[in-house]
């Protein structure tokens, strides 16, 4: 009987790479732009990865990053070995992705990229129960306000909404379908300022401001029977969206100025009475956020399990009484 072929290509055989651990290191580095948000990304350490990299180029005889302070590039050989590496490494997770069939219970891990709202007021509600319906399953959520390739990042699936999704992805719907953009302030604030009439008239006011990662500080917009109306009002305090939007709020209720951000945000201190909604027939309702993911024609078994687990659970519709009191 003839002895079967190694299987190992000759490249690999002749550099002596025979895992692909340092290969999948080399590409999370260069397309996260540098060893720390690689390694932020992955959950792994920074100088663990810089070790992969470094001993793939001693194996290889070649330079595949250029390296400074801050952040590194491909070189050109390394963009050559990533044009074909990111395509095989998916074909070589997909086949060892497909042993998951013969499990009784999807295993693995899902990497998820969602915005703060995602995160504070969608997440939550899914969370919880997938984790007890696969108990093997390990999930992991990146919360990221920027605009990021999902893939890019290491990720299999990401949330956003309507305007900020990517093309040749699946979208699903995932959260509550409709939302809106309120307008509050305290009772004290209003006591002494007054309650404004127009959007307009916010110009005058104190508010309490969003700033995106990108620097820009977005203007608030209204709406109301066809009329829209957007305004730039001065701020009292500018907090960064995402992780400043606590201290907004609580800044709010202190009676230090009017806010505008999500309804579903601001429902606690609504229904208590810490905040007064402001300008309610003028709130802009707008879609709610979607699950994406690449259209590709084989999924990862955690991430399939998550799709269907997210089709099969649709959202409550919120409560007469959560409507009402929204104004």
């Amino acid at each position: 009987m003839a002895p079967l072929p190694d299987p190992t290509p000759p490249a690999l055989e002749a550099s002596g790479i025979t895992e692909l651990g340092d290969l999948a290191t080399f590409l999370k580095v260069a397309r996260a732009g540098g060893f720390r948000e690689a390694a932020r990304q992955a959950g792994l350490s920074a100088s663990g990865m810089s070790e992969a990299v470094r001993r793939l180029e001693a194996r290889l005889g070649v330079r595949l990053l250029h390296r400074s302070t801050r952040s590194v590039a491909p070189t050109g050989a390394g963009a050559r070995l990533m044009e074909r590496l990111g395509p095989a490494l998916e074909e070589v997770n997909a086949a060892l992705d497909v042993v998951n069939g013969f499990r009784d219970r999807p295993a693995g891990t899902l990497r998820l990229n969602v915005p703060m709202s995602a995160a504070r007021l969608v997440l939550p509600a899914i969370v919880p129960p997938f984790l007890q319906a696969y108990p093997d399953i390990r999930l992991e959520v990146t919360v990221d306000e920027s605009f990021v390739d999902v893939l890019a990042a290491g990720c299999d699936a990401g949330i956003r909404y309507e305007e900020r999704l990517e093309q040749d992805m699946i979208a699903l719907p995932i959260g509550p379908r409709r939302q809106r953009i309120a307008t509050a302030a305290s009772p004290a604030y209003l006591a002494e300022h007054g309650m404004p009439q127009h959007p307009r008239e916010l110009l005058q006011h104190a508010c309490l401001l969003g700033r995106f990662p990108s620097g820009a500080v977005p203007p608030w917009t209204f709406e109301r029977e066809g009329d829209t109306v957007v305004v730039t009002p001065a701020g009292r305090l500018v907090v960064r969206l995402g992780g400043g939007v606590d201290l907004a709020i609580e800044t709010a209720v202190a009676g230090c100025g009017v806010i505008h951000i999500f309804e579903d945000w601001l429902r606690p201190q609504l229904d208590s009475g810490a905040l007064v909604p402001v300008l309610p027939d003028w709130w802009v309702s707008f879609a709610g956020p979607f699950l994406y993911y690449p259209g590709r024609r084989h999924l990862p078994a955690p991430l399939r399990a998550f799709v269907d687990f997210v089709k099969s659970h649709p959202p409550a519709a919120p409560a007469p009484a959560a409507r009402r009191s929204a104004g």
